[in-house]
C-alpha cells in the first residue's frame, strides 16, 4: 500500500511528488509518455520566478532528479482507471494494480488539432505540434504556425531563426499572447501575419505543399505555399478514464477549485488538467504543492 500515487509527471504531478514525501508519505508516479510533460519541448522559460533563463527539458529534468531524490517510485505505465475502495484506491494499469490511501490526477492535456480534413493523415508529412520537435527539419523552408497564444508566438519566434518565411496564422486579430513576445516576433522581417483567418484545408498527396486559409471577415480564401504547418491552438484534456472518481465539466476538464479536491474523498488533482482560468508553470507548481499537502491531511484523517 503506497501512500499517494500520482497520475502524470509533468510539472504538477513532480512537484505533488515533491510535496508529498516532504509530508513524510511514500509516492508512487505513473507515466504514460515521459515525465516533464510538454514544457519539455519548450527552449527558453523565462517567466518562472527565480530563474532568469532555463530550457524546458532542464528544469523538467530537475524536477524529476529532485522528486527521484526523495525516494519517490517512478513506473512508465498508463493508469486505465481507479477503483474508490473508501479508505483506499485501486489504480488499474496494463501491468497490474496499485493500492493507495490517495490519488492525485495530474494528467495535463494534450495539443488540440485544428479537425481538418487529412490532418491525422499529414502528421510527420509537413504538420506537426511541435515546433521545437521538428523545427529544424524545415531550415530554409517556408512554414506557417497556427495560433494565437503563448506556444503559438514562441513556436514562430523559434522557426524564425530557422525558416526562410514564417507565417502566423490567428483567427483574431488580438492575441492572447504576451504583448511582449508577440511585439518582438512583429519587428521580425521574415514573419508575416494572417489575421482574422483560419486554416480550411491541406494541400498535397505525399507531403505537405501549401494551406487554404479563409478570411473571416470577407470569405475570401487564399493558398500559401508552404513546407510545414505547425498547430498551436491550445490543449485538451484526457480525462474520461477518471470521471467515475472525478466529475469532469463539458470540455473534459476535472471539476476542483482551488483546494485541488475533487468530488470523491481521496482523490485530488492538479495541473493543466483542472478546471481553471490560468495554466502556466507556476500555476501547476502552485497546485502540485496544494494536492501533496491535502493528500497527506486527508491521510492523517484515515489513522
Amino acid at each position: 500500500m503506497t501512500d499517494v500515487i500520482i497520475i502524470g509527471a509533468g510539472p504538477a504531478g513532480l512537484t505533488a511528488a515533491i510535496y508529498a514525501q516532504r509530508a513524510g508519505k511514500s509516492v508512487m508516479l505513473l507515466e504514460a509518455k515521459i515525465y516533464g510533460g510538454q514544457i519539455v519541448n519548450t527552449p527558453d522559460i523565462e517567466n518562472y520566478p527565480g530563474i532568469k533563463h532555463i530550457s524546458g527539458f532542464e528544469y523538467a529534468q530537475g524536477l524529476y532528479e529532485q522528486a527521484m531524490s526523495f525516494g519517490a517510485e517512478f513506473k512508465m505505465e498508463a493508469a486505465l482507471r481507479i477503483e474508490d475502495k473508501g479508505d483506499y484506491k485501486i489504480v488499474k494499469t496494463a501491468n497490474g494494480d496499485y493500492e493507495a490511501k490517495a490519488v492525485i490526477l495530474a494528467t495535463g492535456a494534450k495539443n488540440r488539432p485544428l479537425g481538418i480534413e487529412r490532418e491525422a493523415d499529414m502528421v510527420g508529412k509537413g504538420v506537426s505540434y511541435c515546433a521545437t520537435c521538428d523545427g529544424m527539419f524545415y531550415r530554409g523552408k517556408r512554414v506557417a504556425v497556427n495560433g494565437g497564444g503563448n506556444t503559438a508566438i514562441e513556436d514562430a519566434e523559434f522557426l524564425s531563426n530557422v525558416a526562410e518565411k514564417v507565417y502566423v496564422i490567428h483567427r483574431r486579430d488580438e492575441f492572447r499572447a504576451d504583448a511582449k513576445d508577440v511585439e518582438r516576433l512583429k519587428a521580425k522581417e521574415n514573419v508575416e501575419f494572417v489575421l482574422n483567418s483560419t486554416v480550411k484545408s491541406l494541400v498535397g498527396e505525399d507531403k505537405l505543399t501549401a494551406i487554404e486559409v479563409e478570411n473571416k471577415e470577407t470569405g475570401d480564401v487564399t493558398t500559401i505555399e508552404i513546407d510545414g504547418l505547425f498547430i498551436a491552438i491550445g490543449q485538451m484534456p484526457d480525462n474520461k478514464a477518471f470521471a467515475d472518481v472525478a466529475e469532469l465539466d463539458p470540455k473534459g476538464y476535472i471539476q476542483a477549485g482551488e483546494s485541488c479536491k475533487t468530488e470523491t474523498p481521496g482523490v485530488f488533482t492538479a495541473g493543466d488538467c483542472r478546471t481553471k482560468e490560468v495554466r502556466q508553470l507556476t500555476t501547476a507548481a502552485a497546485d502540485g504543492a496544494i494536492a501533496a499537502l491535502a493528500a497527506a491531511q486527508y491521510i492523517a484523517t484515515l489513522a
